[in-house]
């Protein structure tokens, strides 16, 4: 009688929202050596396509989940074990389980074998049995060995020899292996391969996220994304429960306008948008009116004396929104640097969960898309948002006759249940004074 150790894996919340994940990509193959820690699988999240790895050493036995299958978390998607290790009943306790309880966690399970016949596996000590979800992703403990040779099926229904580095990088960048030609052994596709598609693409005219090319069918049906999902279900915990109500403004941008155009002069590394001011200027005012800088907590109100501030970004899967931390300590050209790298990793599904999760009060800008005025839903348990239109020119009596003025409109949505109007109103005349003065940021 001989005793091995199998390694279930299971589907890990790898965002703190996760609920369920879609399998993107197996980087591993049925009977490829693993280790713990090496990356197994993509996985899109609610929020970013992410890694999932081993947590045990042995060999990747067997797959349970097909490329593009979405399983809720704890529900098992593979299992390792020893090369002549026994693992129907894993298998089949997988089966059983499909519609019932999932495990709590990756966990390692005992089998025994004897005459060829396999008892069921044995829980762990280390198991907690009050656990109700697998633990969120951890950094890798151990590096991945060299690059093999893999494949991947083609359009032509043959197969692309392609590295995992390549896999990996052509996820992350939205193309299609089986339009590229490899340079590598044997028509291998590898690195340099990709960042030359990579580069080529990114010369191309960016596609519309809402566009799509049309079938020539009456119409079609597209599985929603992880990210749609979520929006969806956050999005009708919002609009229903809340009570919300409106407030708009109007302000004038001109000192906003001529403190972009000296701070230009001083060189490029002091460079700032509008968008950069009014972050620093909402954030600023937030540290004033920690009654609107708050979370509803059903039974309680929280409020914050630090300033997260969450900045909607669309991407062409749906709205995320990442957070600037202490940003009313940030001055504005370290916020303009930050703001830039969070919405580029954004759009390339590369944030940690950490960088979109913890906001304490969010803003929605739709002023480059030519929108005036609009409202958003506000992202619970904050208690407001701020959606900023375009700024636009306005003629205004001034002197003796009339004036053109760079004007902007902003509109908060306020959960009742924690701000009231007079409170909106006072965080908005705050604001005005802020961007009005936009000196008053730089002190």
């Amino acid at each position: 009688m001989t005793t091995t150790m199998a390694t279930k894996v299971f589907m890990e919340a790898l965002s703190p929202t996760m609920e369920e994940g879609r399998l993107v990509k197996w980087l591993k193959n049925e009977g490829d050596a693993v280790k713990s820690g090496e990356p197994l699988a993509e996985v899109e999240t609610d929020k970013a396509i992410m890694e999932l790895v081993a947590r045990g050493d042995g060999v990747l036995r067997k797959r349970l989940v097909a490329e593009n299958e979405s399983r809720p978390v704890g529900q098992l998607v593979a299992v390792i074990a020893a090369p002549d290790e026994n693992i129907d009943a894993l298998i089949a306790e997988a089966g059983a389980a499909a519609g019932g309880a999932k495990p709590a966690e990756q966990v390692v399970a005992t089998t025994q074998e004897s005459a060829g016949a396999t008892t069921a596996p044995r829980a762990p000590v280390e198991a907690r049995a009050e656990a109700s979800a697998p633990p969120q992703q951890k950094a890798p403990t151990a590096p991945a060995p060299p690059p093999a040779a893999s494949q991947a099926p083609s359009a032509n229904g043959g197969q692309v020899r392609s590295s995992p580095l390549a896999r990996r990088l052509a996820s992350e960048r939205g193309l299609d292996l089986s339009r590229l030609q490899g340079s590598g052994p044997g028509g291998r596709i590898i690195k340099r391969d990709i960042e030359s598609a990579a580069s080529v693409a990114a010369s191309a005219p960016a596609a519309r996220p809402t566009m799509r090319a049309p079938s020539g069918a009456d119409y079609e049906d597209v599985a929603l994304t992880q990210i749609r999902k979520t929006i969806a279900k956050r999005l009708a915990e919002s609009i229903g429960p809340i009570p919300t109500f409106y407030l708009t403004a109007e302000y004038d941008l001109t000192r906003v306008t001529e403190m972009r155009a000296a701070m230009a002069e001083l060189g490029d590394e002091f460079k700032v948008s509008v968008n950069d001011i009014l972050l620093k200027a909402v954030a600023t005012a937030l540290s004033q009116h920690p009654e609107v800088n708050a979370h509803w907590l059903g039974d309680r109100i929280r409020y914050y004396n630090r300033v997260h501030l969450g900045m909607a970004v669309a991407t062409n899967d749906g709205l995320i929104v990442p957070v600037i931390f202490d940003a009313d300590q940030k001055r504005m050209r370290d916020i303009s640097a930050e703001a830039k790298e969070l919405a580029k990793r954004a759009r390339e599904r590369k944030l940690k969960p950490e960088e979109y999760t913890g906001s304490t009060f969010s803003i929605s800008n739709l002023g480059m898309f030519g929108i005036d005025q609009f409202t958003a839903i506000i992202n619970p348990p904050e208690v407001g948002i701020l959606a900023i239109g375009t700024a636009t020119d306005v003629v205004v009596p001034g002197g003796d006759g009339f004036t053109v003025q760079k004007r902007l409109r902003v509109t908060m949505s306020c959960d009742h249940r924690a701000v009231d109007g007079a409170v909106g109103a006072e965080f908005l005349r705050t604001l005005r004074r802020l961007i009005e003065n936009p000196l008053m940021l730089v002190y």
